[in-house]
């Protein structure tokens, strides 16, 4: 006898007598999905460029995408924010960036409504409303979609995945992380990875196998019920991780440079259709220096660099190969809507040069190639954080000009897949209409016949921005319904309209045609110069590498893109305009507790993320812990800070107290007792005080004296010639040991304390120990 069900909201129609035998039972509706309704997958890559899938003129074997876009569809006119954090906001919401607070990453949140980076609840996420119609909602990977300072254990969690429509996850919460040693989190809590490194572990490997099982978890329990799932690897972002294998299948292939890559790629691209047979490369960027001109150590670097990139993104596609044939194995390809698409361009955080350290990048302090060359043989596997140089950036975008960050082509414009067998007649054919990711949620509910809900969980929600493109499918010819399309990125503007495109750079249209450096803010005065001298003009929709600058010949047009680029920056929430880097990153947020100068951890609780970790860079502090050691020696970390791509570390090691400051991976400075710390219960201390002013510029965090007190007695002290100036990524604070990657060689992770372990406070007041006794003692010593 069927079940009698009623909807939410609806009366109840059953019958309610004195007893129950005299009454109809009916329940509340089970939301369901429409019999036969597609799984959705989104495959989501991280800082890869136009010209980086196979299918896309590559030289880098990407066979699983390639057969995506063979059995499906191949778009070339598809467009992101440039900048990762803003264009997973478009994808989730189906709303412009600032809609969603997005302005920048989250890390560079300020206080305005377009930029504090709390998405609306009134922009609902594609999973909330997939939801209410009887799917299962899974988000694997990458999210950073929340104000950094939410990330710690303290939450609040309304705005981690689950508070967002997700019923399960497992990836990392923030931009990045490192792939052999994650930051993962499952769920709400902190989990560590399944395996190390040299058990064969690789976090792309991981998230391929947990999204299987999510998948495997439900279908056990209801076959016929739809999934729709998030696939956000951390690849290509850096580090640029991959087993050396993966790298070593690319010797020879990239030898020739960065130039013959992008001849031979744009080539490919006509070949294959996603270029036009008129289109023009564009230049030869000004900040990539000609491939001939390189040393050859510099060439050596460069090429084992982008071999391992090729590697990592080759590696990242077998994984997602293997997720499609189990898709496969239990006979949901074929009904399953997939779309890839990545979050911006090629990325330039690796410097002119590459970088064996991308924090090196954040915090202005790039090692030379004498430094760099050294690693060479070790460039993908754990103890480096590398990322390549700017001329496989730019080539890694061709045909289009600059990169990630920029709102020029290069970085707003990026590869799309589509693949739906069972929805989509046609097979491996090119796309030419218009398209953003604000358009990725309309077409998605265009397909499945779902109408953006009023509501959701009692919030009114507001209009989606975006316009389905789900009428492309089957018609190759159909028009373009996405007309205008602003752009804003740390300054940089620009604006789409029906085939013409106006940009304007920010501080230039390179780093060194550019009168002002990167970062320098943009006022009003600065402004209205812009507004009247600096707007490019192309016209895209025959010139598709904006490679002519129209803007004397048509003045106004380019008048009229101006007007409507400020119009559409009133009705989205772009102003006001904040080119600001590095101030951004550091100004004071809302924190979930009152500032304070004083942290008291624990051993066995979660690492704290940076964004709510004490602030103890340029500035003095002490680390002082509270311990019991028994009489046979204990011996483990106290309190640290970071990785082996820099961060701190306060231990016990063959007895004796140290304290290592790991500068960006580049040295370690260390202070350590000379004799063993006795048994018994022991307050042990360490103290930093600057000798001098921090150079962020030059990428310097202040010089100091480093000293170590047993029972406030000093035991120990050293000079730090310079420390970490800016940030420490990875940078969780962690007490009783050092998960992941280890901040020195000194030890293995996790290096748990052995000892009791009471409390460790960090305490950022200023107010340090003074022994002069033990001072003057330790000064003559050194004599």
């Amino acid at each position: 006898m069927p079940v009698n069900e009623y909807k939410s909201g609806s009366a109840f129609p059953g019958v309610i007598g004195r007893t129950a035998d005299v009454s109809s039972p009916a329940w509340p509706e089970q939301p369901r999905a429409v019999p036969g309704a597609p799984n959705i997958l989104m495959i989501i890559f991280d800082d890869t460029g136009y010209g980086q899938f196979g299918c896309y003129g590559s030289p880098i074997r990407t066979p699983h995408l390639d057969s995506l876009a063979a059995g499906g569809l191949l778009y070339n006119n598809m467009h992101t924010t440039a900048l990762c954090s803003p264009s997973r906001s478009c994808i989730m919401t189906g709303r412009n960036h600032h809609s969603n607070a997005m302005a920048a990453i989250t890390e560079m949140a300020t206080g305005f409504p377009g930029y504090n980076g709390n998405i609306p609840f009134e922009n609902g996420f594609i999973s909330e409303i997939l939801l209410q119609h009887g799917y299962n909602t899974y988000m694997i990977g990458k999210w950073h979609l929340m104000p950094s300072e939410q990330g710690s254990p303290a939450g609040p969690y309304n705005r981690w995945p689950l508070g967002r429509g997700f019923e399960r996850f497992y990836g990392f919460l923030g931009g990045d992380t490192d792939q052999y040693y994650p930051e993962l989190v499952s769920d709400n809590h902190q989990v560590d990875p399944p395996a190390t490194p040299e058990e064969g572990y690789h976090l792309t490997q991981d998230l391929a196998e947990r999204a299987m099982t999510f998948i495997s978890d439900a279908k056990q329990a209801a076959p016929d019920k739809p999934f729709y799932l998030n696939f956000s690897t951390g690849a290509t972002h850096a580090p640029h991780h991959v087993p050396r294998e993966w790298a070593d299948r690319y010797q020879g292939v990239f030898d020739d440079g960065w130039d013959a890559y992008r001849e031979k790629t744009f080539a490919n691209q006509k070949r294959l259709g996603v270029a036009p047979p008129d289109a023009v490369l564009s230049r030869h960027d000004p900040d990539v220096p000609e491939w001939d001109s390189l040393t050859p150590d510099a060439r050596r670097l460069a090429i084992r660099m982008m071999e391992v990139y090729a590697g990592f993104l080759s590696h990242t596609d077998h994984q997602v190969g293997r997720l499609l044939d189990y898709l496969r194995e239990i006979g949901e390809f074929d009904n399953t809507l997939i779309m890839v698409v990545s979050d911006n361009g090629a990325s330039a955080e690796g410097g002119v040069t590459g970088t064996t350290n991308e924090a090196q990048f954040f915090n202005n302090a790039a090692e030379p190639i004498e430094e760099s060359i050294r690693a060479i043989d070790e460039l993908g596997g754990p103890d480096h954080f590398n990322h390549y140089p700017w001329g496989w950036t730019w080539a890694g975008n061709t045909p289009f000009r600059r990169w990630k960050r920029e709102t020029y082509r290069g970085g707003a414009s990026d590869p799309f897949l589509v693949h739906w067998p069972a929805g989509i007649q046609a097979r491996g054919e090119v796309r030419t209409q218009y398209a953003h990711l604000v358009d990725m949620t309309p077409t998605i509910l265009d397909a499945l016949g779902i109408e953006p809900p009023a509501t959701i969980n009692g919030v009114a929600q507001s209009p989606m921005h975006g316009v389905s493109f789900a009428h492309t499918f089957d018609d190759p010819n159909a028009p373009t319904r996405h007309h205008t399309q602003y752009f804003e990125m740390l300054g940089h503007r620009a604006i789409d309209h029906d085939g013409w495109r106006a940009v304007c750079p920010w501080p230039g249209q390179s780093f060194s045609e550019a009168e002002q450096p990167f970062g320098t803010p943009i006022t009003a005065d600065t402004l209205s110069q812009l507004d009247a001298h600096a707007w490019e003009l192309y016209h895209v929709a025959e010139d598709f590498a904006e490679t002519r600058d129209l803007s004397a010949e048509h003045p106004d047009k380019l008048t009229e893109l101006v007007t409507l680029w400020y119009s559409e920056a009133g009705k989205y929430g772009v102003l006001p305009i904040d080119s600001s880097t590095l101030a951004r990153m550091v100004v004071e947020r809302p924190q979930i507790s009152k500032e304070r100068t004083s942290y008291t951890f624990r051993p066995g609780t979660q690492s704290l993320p940076s964004s709510v970790a004490p602030r103890i860079l340029n500035r003095p502090h002490s680390v002082t812990a509270d311990v019991d050691l028994p009489d046979e020696g204990a011996e483990g970390v106290l309190m640290c800070q970071g990785s082996g791509a820099g961060g701190w570390s306060f231990y016990i090691k063959d007895g004796r107290l140290a304290y290592v400051h790991n500068y960006l991976s580049r040295a370690l400075h260390t202070v350590s007792t000379p004799d063993t710390v006795p048994a018994g219960r022991h307050e042990l201390r360490f103290e930093f005080q600057p000798t001098g002013e921090p150079d962020l510029v030059h990428g310097k965090g202040t010089p100091g004296v480093a000293q170590l007190y047993i029972d406030r007695r000093l035991v120990a002290e050293a000079e730090f010639p310079v420390t970490t100036p800016i940030m420490f990524n990875p940078g969780d604070m962690t007490c009783g040991a050092n998960p992941g990657h280890p901040v020195t060689a000194e030890y293995h992770s996790p290096f748990r304390f052995t000892g009791t372990l009471h409390t460790v406070t960090i305490d950022m007041s200023g107010d340090l120990i003074t022994d002069p006794e033990s001072e003057m003692r330790m000064h003559l010593a050194r004599q």
